[in-house]
């Protein structure tokens, strides 16, 4: 038997309209926000991640599936999303005054080689948004309450904003001097991950997994004291405008995020609840991208957004014990008894169809207490039996699957009725 692979899964029908209703939910939170749905390829230029994500970044060295074509192009399953939004944006110039900020959603499977754990796949369905065009406090606050917006929405409370300043390149340029002068003596101590980062990008070691409780890492020089004062005064009109809108936040100067097109502000939304393990603390996570459209050779633009996981999303939700109110109910069942009855069954099913009511009928010539108990098992609002006793008079019993009451109808009529 040929199985799935390894890091991926089957949603089921059970599953699907969990789904389907978050989706629809997201799509709604964002025409409030002005928000636009962007589609990208699944696949894009290996360069482009390479030169946008970072070549330091684990996405990077260790994660993305990369395959040849057949044209010997390097082709890469997408990882994540902001890339190759960005890549379209410039693609596509879509900057110009009058439009901005362009204000984009997407949602899609990204495609990651990591180890399997809880709330964790190799293909995996992000959502994320990103703001293009403006460099303003506002425009970051606004996607920080986007971010609490959307978990609120779902009925979670245990939320904990995590965020920080890692300062623009001016700021950053000292602060690593500083963390190389701080991590050399010690380096060999620290996985080889570490090692190699420490001369390309020392700011990824506060974000080990291996070794983030480490003495040295506990102790390491803050970003916070290297911004410059265009990097503090946007850092605390963040902090104001989050003031303003009441939404309570952590500052943490050891969170730099794990890509390293991140500038200023950074942060992550996280489940203040013991209960959870590292698999799923996190729940989302975002910031600012300042150099990152010069980098794909894209204007002297600037954005910020965030992503987050739709399968950790429903993890925390199951783990919280809310239920979503998806819509389980079916409109009619169509018992039938008799062939006759079976072949004008396909006619009334087509007409209740085309007029925006969900029926089904049994298929599989089962007695009338089976079609019942399928009736059950859709559970259909209504049910009817049809034989030739119904077609001959014109005349069905509608059972109310609930309380059992059945009211007299004609069968002519019974579309009308249920409309």
């Amino acid at each position: 038997m040929i199985r799935i692979p390894r890091g991926t899964q089957d949603i089921l029908p059970t599953e699907t309209k969990k789904w389907r209703y978050i989706e629809n939910k997201l799509d709604e939170l964002m025409t409030y926000y002005n928000y636009k749905e962007i589609r990208t390829p699944i696949f894009e230029s290996t360069e482009l991640f390479a030169r946008g994500v970072g070549d330091s970044t684990d996405v990077v060295q260790k994660e993305m599936y990369t395959f040849k074509d057949k044209g010997d192009r390097s082709l890469t399953l997408r990882p994540e999303g902001t890339a190759a939004v960005v890549r379209s944006f410039i693609e596509n110039k879509m900057q110009g005054e009058p439009n901005q900020p362009i204000k984009l959603y997407y949602n899609g499977p990204m495609f990651r080689y990591e180890r399997k754990q809880k709330g964790r796949y190799r293909q995996f369905t992000q959502f994320g948004v990103e703001a293009i065009g403006a460099e303003n406090p506002s425009i970051d606050a606004e996607v920080l309450s986007l971010v609490m917006h959307v978990y609120q929405a779902f009925g979670l409370k245990k939320l904990k904003l995590v965020i920080n300043s890692i300062g623009d390149m001016e700021s950053r340029k000292e602060y690593y001097e500083a963390l190389q002068a701080h991590f050399k003596p010690v380096i060999h101590e620290f996985c080889s991950d570490c090692q190699n980062r420490i001369d390309s990008n020392p700011m990824r070691i506060l974000d080990c997994k291996v070794d983030r409780n480490h003495e040295a890492v506990q102790n390491a020089p803050k970003i916070t004291d290297y911004l410059n004062d265009y990097s503090k005064a946007y850092y605390q009109k963040v902090k104001e405008l989050l003031d303003v809108l009441e939404i309570p936040y952590e500052e943490d100067p050891n969170l730099v995020r794990g890509l390293d097109y991140y500038t200023h502000t950074a942060f992550e939304l996280m489940m203040d609840n013991e209960a959870y393990d590292g698999a799923i603390t996190t729940l989302c996570g975002g910031g600012r991208y300042n150099g990152l459209l010069e980098l794909l050779d894209g204007p002297k633009e600037t954005g910020i957004g965030f992503a987050l996981s739709i399968e950790r999303l429903l993890l925390a939700l199951e783990e919280e014990g809310i239920e979503l109110p998806v819509d389980d109910e079916f409109d009619l069942f169509i018992a039938t008894m008799g062939e006759r009855a079976d072949t004008y069954a396909v006619k009334l099913l087509d007409a209740c169809r085309k007029n925006n009511i969900k029926a089904d009928k049994d298929y599989l010539s089962r007695k009338l207490k089976g079609q019942m108990k399928q009736a059950d098992r859709l559970n259909a609002t209504y049910t009817i039996v049809l034989g030739d006793q119904e077609l001959d008079n014109d005349e069905v019993n509608l059972k109310t699957m609930e309380t059992g009451e059945q009211q007299s109808i004609k069968l002519s009529e019974l579309v009308s009725h249920l409309k």
